[in-house]
């Protein structure tokens, strides 16, 4: 499998040839370049550092933690994390950034280091680049014996995390706890199991685990799709839960199964999510081109404006600022709140969502029920190499070139009653092939027929 380098960090799959996978020597590369940054920048920096529940995890963590001491840099360790509690907590402190190893929802072989700076936010563009030409000259400068860095341990990152979520005024934990929901919740082996708990019990909700064990080895496909959640859904069934929660590994994407064993849609948790948000706060909102047109339904709803951005946490979160959005996010399951931190955040998403449900007195299909229906497909196609990628993308722009194709990010085409959006993956050698329209079957069709002209 080739090294990916993207806006969503350095991932590959581990073991194997330097240069084509995630190897000790790269993982080595990326963080001393990231380190001389940070030593560019900072007189004494320090980093906080994270990872999910993967095998590989606490080997990568060992790299990552002891090549920043040896670069002068003090390390703080949160161990078994999230994602979204790694940025909080590096926002919420005098860190110059931090790094988090999860290869997010890719299969359990692969992992990541995704760099942060010291906002808590993915690293731009620019520092990316830039650290792309330290990395490949491999001049790096290691500190002597007297200016090795410290390691202290942060043992409570998670706590911190809830207590900032149970802190925002739009959370309504008084609601919920009068609907005493009962939940299933689905977290693929990994440290969603030892955060989720902490949020659900200070809601005073009755719930229970599958996929429980935080030993990376992944019951099921962790990204969290509804092909992938039959035991989430025959479990909220079994159990007469109120709804079913599903996440990634690194706890960044959050879905939900309604209450008769049906997906929510991974789609509509930004829908949900922006609806609450607006009833409380009037403002624009983002979510990334792939997104369902229901986001920019509901948001027009309410008076506000709605912005698209190109597929990435980052490219949402530029745009966020830009515009000043009081919510943005990404069709995947990923819900940004300004309010809290600038990153997608399944626990933050999951509180907007159960005082949503509280709030209205809803069912979560009764819910679902009141938003604009579209119908969505998602699939992909395997490419040999990024010449092939580009070839492919250039040959549908000019199929559809009569319908003046979005080119922000791939090729996004607006028909009248549905769309297309097909580009190149940050974070997999492949072409996604996303399409929404009015009917489930029209949008399979579509998806058919774009995957037969890519592969022509």
């Amino acid at each position: 499998m080739p090294l990916i380098k993207s806006v969503s960090g350095f991932r590959g799959t581990i073991g194997g040839v330097p240069g084509e996978n995630l190897t000790p020597l790269d993982i080595i590369k990326f963080t001393s370049a990231y380190a001389t940054i940070l030593l560019e920048k900072h007189s004494k920096p320090s980093v906080m550092v994270g990872r999910d529940g993967r095998i590989s995890g606490s080997m990568v963590q060992g790299l990552v933690m002891h090549n920043l001491l040896a670069m002068g840099i003090d390390v703080i360790d949160l161990g078994l994390s999230t994602t979204p509690t790694v940025e909080y907590n590096v926002l919420e402190s005098n860190a110059s950034g931090g790094i988090i190893l999860t290869a997010s929802h890719n299969q359990r072989h692969w992992n990541a280091l995704k760099m942060l700076d010291e906002q808590g936010q993915i690293i731009s563009k620019s520092f990316g680049q830039h650290l792309l030409k330290i990395a490949a000259t491999g001049k790096f400068k290691f500190a002597s014996v007297d200016e090795l860095g410290q390691l202290t341990e942060f043992n409570e990152a998670i706590d911190h995390h809830i207590q900032g979520i149970l802190s925002l005024d739009t959370v309504n934990s008084v609601a919920i706890k009068k609907r005493k929901f009962k939940v299933v919740i689905d977290t693929i082996n990994s440290t969603g199991s030892l955060a989720f708990p902490l949020l659900l019990k200070a809601f005073d909700i009755q719930y229970e685990i599958i996929n429980q064990k935080v030993d990376g080895k992944f019951n099921r496909d962790p990204e969290p799709l509804a092909k992938n959640l039959s035991q989430l859904s025959q479990k909220v069934i079994a159990t007469k839960a109120d709804l079913g929660i599903a996440v990634d590994p690194d706890v960044d994407r959050l879905v939900f199964i309604d209450e008769k064993g049906i997906p929510f849609g991974e789609e509509y948790t930004i829908v949900a999510c922006t609806d609450y948000v607006l009833s409380k706060e009037k403002g624009p909102t983002v979510s990334n081109l792939s997104t369902t047109r229901a986001v920019r339904d509901i948001t027009n709803q309410y008076g506000c404006e709605y912005f698209t951005s190109s597929v990435g946490e980052f490219f949402v979160v530029e745009k966020m600022k830009q515009i000043n959005a009081v919510i943005g996010g990404e069709g995947s399951g990923g819900i940004i709140y300004p309010k809290l931190h600038y990153g997608r955040d399944a626990l933050n998403g999951a509180a907007l969502f159960l005082s949503l449900l509280a709030e209205r007195k809803k069912t979560v299909s009764a819910l679902k029920a009141t938003y604009p229906q579209y119908y969505m497909s998602k699939d992909k196609v395997s490419m040999a190499s990024k010449q092939r990628i580009e070839k492919a993308l250039s040959r549908i722009k000019e199929l559809y070139q009569q319908w003046n194709p979005d080119l922000t990010d791939g090729v996004k085409i607006d028909f009248d009653q549905s769309w297309v959006h097909i580009r190149e993956s940050n974070t997999e050698p492949i072409v996604r092939i996303y399409t929404e329209a009015q009917t489930q079957e029209k949008a399979d069709a579509l998806v058919d027929k774009i995957q037969k002209q890519i592969k022509k």
